[in-house]
């Protein structure tokens, strides 16, 4: 018999390591202070697979641990600083992403456009507030920060949604059918 509270630890854990992986991978873009990251990827397929309070604590324990000062965030960096910096609030950010993105997989089971919405709309509101935090930190305009810290990545942030909605869907069977989840 599986302890379900060790194995669901674990899973966080695992999918934390995840995206302390894939976070501090990224391109720097010179129109813009925001780099093209991984991040957004790696909470949408955690939370594909852990759903809305798993996956939200999945996405906090990241941000703590860069916090505390592992190089986890975008091009390997780390602490306090980088945290209330020009791009800090896309990283906070992440959490309102995880918690609406995870109630729509959880409220919507097998309707994948749901999943998709859902992450639009999780992902919408990480950029009001990383945008809000970048204008002020930044001294720009919200319709310039809007230009250089989101525009030039929706495109790529589609794909990534795609890649997790499909990706996610099927590992999440796969671990619901090996009874893991």
């Amino acid at each position: 018999m599986t302890n379900t509270k060790t194995l669901s630890l674990t899973l966080i854990a695992l999918m934390t390591a995840i995206t302390c992986i894939l976070g501090p991978i990224s391109i720097v873009i010179p129109i813009s202070p925001v780099p093209i990251s991984f991040t957004n990827l790696a909470i949408y397929l955690t939370v594909m697979i852990l759903g809305q309070k798993k996956g939200t604590i999945s996405c906090m324990l990241y941000l703590l641990i860069g916090f505390a000062g592992v190089p986890v965030f975008s091009s390997f960096t780390a602490g306090p600083a980088k945290l209330l910096g020009p791009t800090g609030g896309y990283l906070i950010g992440f959490i309102f992403m995880a918690m609406v993105s995870g109630y729509f997989i959880e409220k919507f089971i097998g309707k994948i456009y749901m999943y998709i919405i859902g992450m639009i709309i999780g992902t919408t509101i990480c950029y009001a507030f990383g945008t809000t935090w970048l204008s002020i930190q930044s001294n720009l305009s919200f319709s310039t920060a809007l230009i250089t810290g989101v525009l030039p990545y929706l495109p790529g942030d589609a794909t990534k949604i795609l890649i997790a909605t499909f990706a996610g869907t099927e590992i999440r069977k796969r671990l619901v059918k090996a009874n893991l989840i």
